[in-house]
C-alpha cells in the first residue's frame, strides 16, 4: 500500500460498512437502513458523516437526479490491513504472540479460533 489511509472514527466507519456490504451506487437511504439496524442515526446525521468521508477520500459522490448516490473509494481489506497493522504495531509492539495473548487472556479466543489460528500458520509456513 502506497498512501497510508487515514484512521475512521467509529461513527465514520459505520457508514464504510454499510458501503463495504452494500452495493456500488448506494443512496442515503440504503446507507441508513443499513446503520440504523445497529443504532439509531438522523438522516442529517448520516449526511454529514457521508460529507467527511467524501472530503477524506473514502467515498465518491454523483448525482442522480434529487438524491446522491455513494460509492466507496477504499476497498475494506486495504483498509482492515491498514487498521490490523496499526494496532499490531501500537498496541502490542509488532508482536504476534502478545496480540493473542490479549485475546486469549481475555477469554476472546476459544479452542475452535486456535484450531483456525494453526491451521492459518501452517498454510503461511507451506507457502
Amino acid at each position: 500500500m502506497s498512501k497510508k489511509i487515514q484512521r475512521l472514527p467509529d461513527s465514520e466507519l459505520d457508514i464504510m460498512l454499510a458501503l463495504w456490504k452494500g452495493h456500488a451506487d448506494m443512496s442515503r437511504i440504503e446507507i441508513e437502513e443499513f446503520v440504523n439496524q445497529k443504532k439509531e442515526l438522523a438522516p442529517t446525521t448520516i449526511l454529514s458523516l457521508l460529507s467527511r468521508l467524501e472530503k477524506k477520500g473514502f467515498v465518491s459522490v454523483k448525482k442522480e437526479g434529487k438524491s446522491n448516490l455513494y460509492t466507496p473509494l477504499v476497498d475494506q481489506s486495504t483498509y482492515q490491513q491498514q487498521e490490523g497493522r496499526t494496532v499490531l504495531e501500537k498496541l502490542y509492539g509488532n508482536s504476534v504472540k502478545n496480540f493473542v495473548t490479549a485475546l486469549y487472556q481475555g477469554k476472546s479466543i476459544g479452542q475452535k479460533q486456535i484450531r483456525e489460528l494453526e491451521s492459518f500458520l501452517r498454510d503461511i509456513e507451506e507457502d
